[in-house]
């Protein structure tokens, strides 16, 4: 009778396998919890602590992502680039880092940083021109931004649409300039595309002209209409303008007066004083804002030939002469109230 095979050998075989098996995962397992030792500390999130500010560092073009490992741990971003760009090889993305200036905020972790670098949208820098800014201020402005490089020249008055624009570190003030022009002539054609019938400017630049006194005349966006329908009402009738704030742009350019206006600037024969002759002035007094140019060429309708202030930063408006000095004599005495006169 033969002899049946011992079944040992293969329950010691099996036995070998599963304790080999339990070893790997026992190794496995210490493996994964010395990665988790070794990145938990550097895994912080998107958490930006509160009053933090970000660290700029700039990525140069042509930077690997090892040179820019070391540009963050010189900044103080990451305390380690060797261990940062492990990380970012073995865990992050693929992608590509791309060359800008970024604001990296050191209680984020190493994936965040990664992140802005590939996502290439750097820090953003604007430079605001205000409605009713004249040329003058604009040009210095410009000039004042430290982080921008070259010159210009005053640009031309009503040229430039006042807004907030974007620039980035080290670009030159002309290609800034440039598009703050582009953006006035783009928004002026729209703007004229709309314009209303029986408006008192013949074209784009008168209706600039009329708009840069109508920005500098009143600070209030709901009088703008209105104070663009005295004067349209003024120019069909040829009455003069007599606006102050063109009296004052030959003298200072835009820039504020600091004193009363004299007699004899009131009497001044030049291409801006609006007392001295009817129409509109030679030129724009400042850069006006959208609404400004809007309200010019959508004005009120309104009888109103007058205006003048009403105490309160807006104005009165009046359809008669009797009426306007009545208006004028209860300013007078607010004036004298106010020890202002």
């Amino acid at each position: 009778m033969a002899r049946r095979k011992p079944v040992r050998g293969k329950r010691g075989r099996a036995g070998s396998g599963i304790g080999k098996l339990f070893v790997g995962l026992i190794v496995l397992g210490g493996l994964a919890w010395a990665a988790m030792t070794y990145v938990a500390p550097w895994y912080r999130g998107d958490a930006i602590l509160p009053g933090e500010k970000p660290v700029e560092v700039t990525v140069s073009r042509g930077d690997t992502l090892a040179a820019a490992a070391r540009k963050l741990e010189a900044a103080g971003v990451v305390p380690s680039a060797d261990r940062f760009l492990m990380l970012a090889r073995l865990l992050g993305s693929d992608a590509a880092i791309k060359a800008g200036e970024y604001g990296f905020y050191p209680s984020q972790g190493w994936q965040a940083h990664l992140t802005r670098m590939q996502s290439g949208v750097p820090i953003q820098r604007f430079i605001a021109i205000p409605e009713g800014m004249p040329s003058i201020l604009v040009q210095e402005k410009l000039m004042a931004e430290p982080l921008l490089t070259g010159s210009v020249p005053v640009p031309v008055e009503g040229s430039v649409l006042p807004d907030s624009y974007s620039f980035e570190r080290g670009e030159p003030r002309k290609v800034v300039l440039e598009r703050m022009q582009a953006a006035m002539s783009q928004e002026l054609n729209k703007l004229w595309s709309a314009r209303k019938p029986g408006i008192a400017v013949a074209t784009p630049r008168e209706a600039v002209i009329l708009a840069s006194i109508v920005e500098k005349e009143t600070g209030v966006p709901s009088e703008r209409r209105m104070v663009a329908g005295v004067y349209t009402n003024r120019l069909k009738r040829s009455i003069p303008l007599q606006a102050d704030p063109t009296v004052i742009y030959p003298v200072t350019k835009g820039k504020p007066l600091g004193r009363r206006i004299l007699r004899s600037e009131l009497q001044a024969a030049n291409g801006y004083n609006t007392y001295a002759m009817a129409g509109l002035p030679e030129g724009p007094i400042a850069n006006p804002g959208r609404e400004s140019i809007a309200a010019v060429l959508d004005p009120a309708r309104t009888n109103a030939l007058f205006f003048v202030a009403d105490g309160s930063g807006g104005h009165v408006f009046a359809d008669t002469l009797e009426q306007h000095n009545a208006n004028v004599q209860k300013w007078y005495a607010l004036r004298r109230s106010r020890g202002e006169m």
